[in-house]
């Protein structure tokens, strides 16, 4: 049975996580883009190319973005909450 200073918990937690976990993952992806700039400049690679290239590395980084997002958006949401309640 969920409690309904859960709910209320769960539902501020969730936009804020959606969130943080999307710019989390865009941040480490392009620093992982910048950080191979230079091996695929000049190579005349295609996108379907450079998309499996972001594709496999996605992987690596989504368990990186995972807990980043975790930790700002729980202080948002119990910042939040503290605030109001």
């Amino acid at each position: 049975m969920i409690k309904k200073l859960d709910k209320l918990i769960l539902k501020a937690f969730i936009g804020p996580f959606i969130a943080t976990f999307f710019i989390a993952f865009f941040v480490l992806m392009m620093q992982n883009l910048w950080k191979y700039i230079d091996d695929f400049v000049g190579k005349g690679l295609d996108l379907l190319t450079l998309g499996k290239f972001l594709w496999y590395a996605s992987a690596s980084m989504l368990t990186l973005a995972m807990p980043i997002a975790i930790l700002i958006s729980s202080i948002m949401t119990f910042g939040n909450l503290g605030e109001k309640l």
